[in-house]
């Protein structure tokens, strides 16, 4: 899986993975023909210089080459302090494999990255999904507002990145290891070869680390030497140690 800023080039791929996410997410709610619009207007022929605009953040997930996912951001407030996380969209055909929590927490890098001072998010209220992914991923609802599609008035809930009590933010995903419910953070990576690893816990609070999840093919067969590196026996990803992993006495 490999997660980068997208560029003007990929303005036709962000406009079909919208289409097809906002048409599998939203038409119990939203007809047809609504949704067609708002692609048009959010995602039209001002895509491409959106995309590049200084104070707006977009991030594409890709697999293999295709794109998958994309998330789209804007700085907003005084100073453009605040990074405003509008849409996490994930391809209908890719869903639960865990590119939504990869998509925020790159996401969240890259506005801190931009200058941002709180990281905001902001959904639909019918949507439960949408709702239910910020209040799992360390996101509090602050407020509501009320937001015009098409003809019609919905609410839309505002959520902040909650507070914590250290410095390191997780976004847990469960996955599945032989029977055993594991619990990836893709807010703690490691920089590999060819995509990041992820630390995985053992529980779900994060108190019992279990080993690390290769984000290039998924696997939890990886290995760390004594000196901090990591392999990735499955594809040979590989993380080499930095000079904070040996001991200097």
């Amino acid at each position: 899986m490999d997660l980068r800023e997208a560029t003007s080039a990929d303005s036709d791929i962000i406009r079909s993975v919208a289409q097809h996410s906002l048409a599998e997410s939203y038409t119990h709610f939203l007809d047809d023909e609504t949704i067609d619009e708002a692609v048009g207007n959010w995602y039209g022929d001002d895509l491409e210089d959106a995309v590049e605009r200084e104070h707006e953040v977009y991030v594409v997930a890709e697999d293999d080459g295709e794109t998958v996912g994309f998330s789209q951001s804007e700085l907003v407030g005084e100073n453009h302090s605040v990074g405003r996380i509008e849409w996490i969209h994930v391809d209908p055909d890719h869903r639960g494999s865990g590119i939504g929590p990869r998509l925020l927490a790159r996401t969240r890098e890259a506005l801190l990255d931009a200058g941002a001072e709180q990281i905001q998010g902001v959904v639909l209220e019918a949507n439960e999904v949408g709702n239910e992914f910020y209040a799992t991923h360390g996101f509090d609802r602050v407020g509501s507002r009320e937001l015009e599609v098409g003809d019609e008035t919905h609410t839309e809930n505002v959520y902040v990145e909650s507070d914590h009590d250290d410095d390191t933010w997780r976004a847990l995903e469960t996955i599945d290891d032989d029977g055993q419910t594991r619990y990836v953070s893709y807010g703690e990576p490691a920089r590999g070869s060819k995509a990041p690893f992820y630390t995985v816990y053992a529980n779900e609070t994060a108190s019992k680390r279990y080993g690390w999840f290769c984000g290039n093919c998924d696997s939890l067969d990886n290995a760390m030497d004594s000196m901090g590196r990591i392999i990735c026996n499955s594809c040979d990803n590989r993380r080499k140690a930095t000079r904070w992993d040996a001991s200097y006495l």
